[in-house]
């Protein structure tokens, strides 16, 4: 069985949603592809009153041939868009919970 490209899926995905995300004239919206060195993030920021309100929704790394989400605050998951496209969840590390919850998610622990 051919090796799925994570590159690929991956930006895909947060090419998705930076689509998504740009279309609310609120924030301004950044997309991060660092296919070199495997980072994928997409940001966001405003001026409220003297405020800034600046998130990063989106973090995902791969790392040692896994999909390393450290960020998501989108509505599917991107857990479940990786899955849905093919990815085992073997391949999948959900960084943003602690390593000893991650034991009982049926993803990757690292």
């Amino acid at each position: 069985m051919e090796r799925l490209n994570y590159q690929e899926i991956v930006s895909q995905i947060v090419k998705e949603h930076y689509q998504y995300h740009s279309q609310d004239s609120q924030y301004e919206t950044e997309l991060i592809l660092d296919s070199e060195r495997n980072h994928y993030l997409l940001i966001s920021w405003r001026w409220e009153n003297e405020k800034r309100d600046y998130g990063c929704p989106i973090h995902v790394d791969i790392k040692d041939n896994k999909i390393w989400i450290q960020q998501d605050f989108t509505e599917p998951g991107i857990a479940q868009q990786l899955l849905d496209l093919g990815v085992p969840k073997s391949d999948i590390v959900l960084a943003f919970r602690s390593p000893y919850v991650r034991q009982f998610s049926g993803f990757s622990v690292n």
